[in-house]
């Protein structure tokens, strides 16, 4: 027979697993619709679980939003702060960095579109507390690794705050156009392959114009 510990362990595992489904039900359906706009209904459907199961864990359908956010940035911050403290030379960390961040909106295309929309539409603490967890330490980042490349005669002296939006825009831009590859190149998603040669050319493409002569 199982112990109190036990069933309440059970409990909390159950209810961990169902958190978890209405998340990736979510990312599901925000990456096959290339959208952030989702209903309660439609969630509740791909998840199969009932859709009052959303305000139990997360309040609203907007914070369930912010957990997503949550979830998926957390990581991408976790790993650049790493790579960061790493000792390797400056352009083999941005070349890793540029690399992961393909990688990231490849998996998860609607990302800085929800990040944008929470801070637009969020109450003020709650948008201060995205920025301050989110976009402050990316920026802090950019503005180590490209003193580091100027200081070790790699790098151009670039502004750090124009060469975040570059690379995030580079990433962001590609991954949220399918619409722009339908109706002008008749392709309906982005292969594997499509990502690997974009990921090149944007490294290619960025470090070539931050290297110094």
């Amino acid at each position: 027979m199982a112990t109190n510990g036990q069933k309440l362990a059970s409990a909390n595992e159950a209810q961990s697993g169902a958190r978890e489904q209405l998340l990736e039900a979510a990312s599901q359906i925000m990456r096959e619709g290339d959208t952030i706009d989702l209903s309660l209904s439609e969630l509740s459907l791909r998840a199969g679980l009932n859709s009052a199961l959303v305000k139990y864990y997360f309040g609203n359908k907007n914070g369930l939003m912010l957990a997503l956010l949550d979830r998926d940035m957390g990581k991408i911050v976790v790993e650049l702060n790493a790579l960061v403290a790493k000792d390797m030379p400056p352009e083999e960390k941005l070349r890793r960095h540029i690399s992961g961040v393909i990688d990231t909106y490849y998996t998860f295309p609607y990302l800085n579109r929800l990040m944008m929309r929470m801070v637009r539409d969020a109450a003020p603490i709650e948008a201060a507390r995205i920025a301050e967890r989110y976009l402050k330490p990316l920026s802090d980042a950019y503005d180590v690794l490209i003193e580091e490349g100027v200081k070790a005669g790699k790098f151009r002296p670039v502004d750090p705050q124009l060469f975040y939006f570059s690379v995030t825009g580079a990433a962001d831009r590609f991954f949220s156009a399918r619409l722009v590859l339908r109706h002008c190149y008749d392709q309906h998603d982005i292969s594997p392959e499509m990502r690997d040669a974009y990921r090149e050319h944007t490294i290619a493409l960025i470090m070539r114009g931050l290297l110094a002569d």
